[in-house]
């Protein structure tokens, strides 16, 4: 599992780059959140296939795989998992190595059930 803390008020899309820094992939799923020009242009560099549907403000929408999108739904589930942790869903540590250290808990704890 790789994750990058961000301020509560960044976007979410700001973290892409460095978390997608050295890996190899086919294809990058996000929700429309991460619907920006740039990412598109560093996924198609990449030779990877962009499964992010457009924003509804885009002017000329950019047609998704549908079919992959849908199993998008495994890492909502992921997050739900992991928001049980209640030290995860309140954050009640107070710096970010100890909050990463609870991620990387209840990341295994989930991994080995």
């Amino acid at each position: 599992m790789r994750f990058k803390l961000l301020p509560g008020q960044r976007s979410e899309i700001t973290g892409v780059p460095d978390l997608i820094d050295g890996l190899t992939f086919d294809a990058l799923m996000g929700d429309k959140a991460f619907d920006a020009n740039r990412l598109r242009q560093d996924l198609e560099d990449r030779g990877a296939m962009a499964v992010i549907p457009s924003k509804r403000n885009r002017k000329v929408h950019i047609p998704h795989d549908e079919e992959a999108y849908k199993w998008r739904h495994l890492v909502e589930n992921y997050f739900s998992k992991i928001k049980e942790f209640r030290g995860i869903n309140t954050r009640y540590d107070k710096t970010d190595t100890s909050y990463e250290a609870t991620w990387h808990i209840a990341a295994t704890v989930i991994e080995i059930r």
